[in-house]
């Protein structure tokens, strides 16, 4: 296997002469399922695992390795799995806030990092034209799309079973501001010629929407048969059950690579850096508000009332706007405190260090 058909580029050559140094080989993970990974490189895929040390350093989910990651990997002599040592810089990273089994974070459980794909170049954002659609939802993904680092596209499937498309592309045309919208009919195999220009040789693909949208579907359309198992909906919610169980590399005939992912009921952003690009026309009002620390409520000079009142800014786009922010600035504040607890740890660790030193040297008269 050519690691360039693969993903590999500049980028991650300029990382692994180290690792080449000491012997290790490049890699990329095409599995993961609950810690256990299959990874791909010259010599073919394998199992692989994480070895001790690796394990000991990682001080956050997110740091592990995720479908997509490249990594340094040393074969054991019969051949049958790997072993991962290092972990390459990511080029992207698709992540969500996942709570840990401590909780939810305002039940005092942990706030995690949850990586769902790695080193992609564009994310389709799918939705289905029928009860699962959801332009609320669709800007939330929007916004952790942008924030990862890679192009989004939002695919809306199931034209064959909807009456109305138009009145949904001006829906999400008003929320998606120049990210492309494509109207696709999976079922059918209608429109999927579109797709091509993102699927081109070594390119990196993710599925992202929830359960039922029919990201299996088209995912076998591309591939040319039916390798990913698929289920029906219900017909009274549109949702299905989550056909995909973990999260998995495929390899189109032409080239490109597909990373398909479980269905999601829900994505809690990680970062807010892409609110600035998802809501974009919400910012720039903002920005022409008289005062710099104006609220938006009864100061004058407020671009966002202006704007409210006239109909050029809906009040409901400008609430969702205001509750991703809420949940950024109580997520900035954990993922605070949840750094000084690691910097806590890490100072403990080299007293203790120092310590057990100290006592070494005593008893070897050496102080």
């Amino acid at each position: 296997m050519n690691l360039h058909t693969l993903g590999w580029s500049q980028f991650f050559e300029s990382q692994f002469h180290a690792w080449r140094e000491q012997g290790y080989v490049s890699a990329r993970v095409s599995e993961e399922h609950r810690a256990r990974y299959a990874v791909i490189g010259e010599f073919g895929t394998l199992p692989a695992e994480v070895s001790g040390r690796f394990r000991h350093l990682v001080e956050t989910p997110a740091g592990f390795p995720a479908v997509g990651d490249w990594v340094a990997v040393s074969p054991t002599a019969e051949m049958d799995r790997c072993i991962i040592h290092g972990l390459l810089k990511r080029k992207s990273g698709f992540s969500r806030k996942a709570a840990s089994s401590g909780g939810m974070p305002e039940s005092g459980g942990r706030t995690d990092e949850q990586m769902l794909a790695a080193n992609v170049d564009t994310v389709f954002l799918v939705s289905g034209l029928d009860g699962d659609f959801n332009s609320k939802r669709i800007e939330r993904h929007l916004a952790a799309a942008w924030d990862s680092g890679a192009a989004p596209v939002i695919l809306l499937n199931k034209a064959d079973i909807c009456d109305n498309v138009e009145e949904y592309l001006e829906e999400i045309n008003s929320v998606a501001f120049g990210v492309p919208v494509l109207v696709i009919s999976a079922q059918e195999n209608r429109g999927l010629e579109a797709l091509e220009p993102y699927l081109n040789s070594a390119q990196t693909t993710v599925f992202l929407g929830s359960s039922g949208v029919g990201k299996s579907t088209i995912i076998n359309r591309l591939l040319g048969e039916d390798r990913i198992k698929t289920q029906a909906v219900r017909e009274y919610d549109s949702r299905g059950r989550h056909t995909t169980t973990h999260r998995q590399m495929l390899f189109l005939p032409g080239g490109g690579i597909v990373i398909d992912t479980p269905g999601m009921r829900e994505l809690q952003i990680w970062d807010d850096g892409g609110l600035s690009k998802a809501f974009a026309d919400v910012e720039e009002l903002i920005g022409d508000c008289r005062f710099n620390d104006c609220r938006h409520e009864t100061e004058p000079g407020c671009a966002v009332r202006e704007a409210i009142r006239d109909g050029r800014l809906s009040e409901d786009r400008y609430l969702r706007y205001m509750k991703l922010q809420k949940e950024n600035r109580f997520l900035a504040m954990r993922k605070d405190q949840a750094a000084q607890r690691r910097a806590v740890r890490e100072w403990d660790r080299r007293i203790r260090q120092y310590n057990q030193a100290k006592k070494d040297l005593k008893k070897r008269g050496l102080l």
